[in-house]
């Protein structure tokens, strides 16, 4: 930043999406920003839910706003973990509260949400969707869904254990051989992968199937088994870093392949989603029916529709002797952790912003054409243009379109991409089938 330019504020509000409990940057980053020639306001009590401290802010050298209006009012850069049309809730509200000029940084369901965007773009404010991060190596550091995505299916695994009468691992007592439960994780993505490493770490069984062969060896090395089905002939099922949509047909033989499986299974944890489009069914409700009394289905496919069929979105139900737990927004039970993650993610993000001179004006970069969405009073990201109907924008849109066309953002799975719950951050190009930088080693596997 210029020494002649007038210093930016870089504004955190608390987030208002229900039971969210992340906050945006944590105290540890502030000194990045503030370093970086940036001013930092937070709201008072933003970071309280996560476990971090006003006073940990000030110390840091932060600023504390009053209120949610008057970090809007002064920011220039407004930093959020949802917003928009992730935050459906509540996000209208603060879209009222942006301004002509400024920025706002956050995950905001674009795609599935496009409308929101209009009433952004009206505003004169500038977007940046963290989901629509391209899959690209140099761009592992601010991939969001994948560190969420993580700690997703870390905590997936948990919350089964919590919710299964019986232990997971293989236990020799006096009273005889205790049987290990089985887990079977339908996704090799960030949050599948995670789940095999934790469920493995309990001591269970585990199964893992993913519509990509080629994450067979990854799944293997965990120490789970692979079910192989032969659907998927050709190519190597997968899409710019996310396994590829498919047909009603194949989803039906994926089901009857899987049942049996199913059937045998204690846990079932679901990782399908696809950006902007309901989550595919891969559990219908006759499998439920045929899985053991007291076994539990996890489906953190949840809150965009659901990959089992009888899932209640954000309720945890018993249905034919087996428990679905539709938690929406996983992340957000483990937050002070999802918080350290997501903030090193965003500033990281907003620095190589600073760097490419992309918050007052266009760049031709990559990462910068891939995630921004509105600018100078229109929507200007091809994809979300195309949701909404509009005509191609001829300025940048082969650019925006070659940025874009890796997101199909959590986010890899079963059978479409772990998006939102599943999208990794990988060493290679190949983001669904490798491990996020912030993972421990194979091992133990990803974040």
């Amino acid at each position: 930043m210029s020494q002649d330019a007038p210093q930016k504020i870089v504004g955190v509000p608390r987030e208002s999406f229900p039971g969210e409990r992340r906050v945006a940057l944590v105290p540890a980053h502030v000194a990045a920003l503030k370093k970086a020639g940036f001013a930092v306001l937070v709201e008072r009590a933003a970071g309280v839910r996560a476990g971090y401290l006003d006073d940990e802010y000030t110390a840091a050298g932060a600023e504390l706003a009053d209120s949610r209006d008057v970090v809007f009012d002064q920011a220039d850069v407004v930093l959020q973990v949802r917003a928009a049309g992730a935050n459906r809730h509540a996000g209208a509200d603060d879209i009222n509260r942006l301004h002509n000029g400024q920025t706002l940084i956050a995950i905001c369901d674009p795609l599935a949400q496009a409308d929101f965007m209009q009433d952004i773009a009206a505003r004169g404010a500038t977007t940046f969707a963290l989901e629509l991060v391209p899959r690209i190596t140099r761009a592992q550091s601010m991939d969001v869904l994948s560190s969420q995505a993580s700690i997703g299916g870390y905590k997936a695994v948990l919350s089964a254990a919590a919710q299964l009468p019986r232990m997971c691992p293989m236990m020799m007592t006096a009273a005889g051989t205790i049987a290990p439960a089985r887990f079977f994780i339908l996704g090799a993505g960030v949050a599948g992968l995670q789940a095999i490493a934790t469920a493995k770490r309990l001591g269970a069984v585990v199964w893992a199937y993913d519509v990509r062969p080629a994450v067979k060896e990854e799944v293997q090395s965990l120490g789970a088994k692979f079910l192989e089905l032969d659907l998927v002939k050709s190519a190597d099922g997968q899409s710019g870093g996310y396994a590829k949509e498919m047909d009603d047909e194949f989803y039906r033989k994926q089901r009857e392949a899987m049942t049996k499986l199913i059937a045998e299974s204690d846990v079932v944890i679901t990782t399908a989603a696809i950006p902007g489009r309901r989550a595919p069914i891969l559990v219908t409700e006759d499998m439920v029916r045929e899985m053991p009394e007291g076994s539990v289905l996890i489906d953190m496919a949840a809150e965009s529709g659901g990959n089992c069929e009888i899932t209640d979105a954000g309720e945890v139900t018993i249905k034919h002797g087996v428990t679905i737990d539709g938690t929406i927004n996983l992340p957000a039970t483990v937050p002070y952790h999802s918080s350290q993650t997501y903030s090193k993610n965003v500033v990281t993000f907003l620095l190589h912003l600073q760097n490419e001179n992309a918050l007052d004006a266009d760049s031709d970069d990559e990462i910068v054409q891939g995630t921004l969405v509105t600018r100078d009073g229109e929507v200007v990201n091809a994809r979300v243009r195309d949701v909404l109907g509009l005509a191609p924008r001829i300025p940048s849109e082969a650019a925006t379109e070659t940025s874009t066309s890796s997101e199909v953002p959590e986010a890899s799975a079963a059978t479409a991409a772990e998006a939102a719950a599943d999208t990794p951050q990988a060493d290679t190009s190949d983001a669904n089938s490798t491990m996020s930088d912030e993972a421990p080693p194979r091992e133990a596997n990803p974040e």
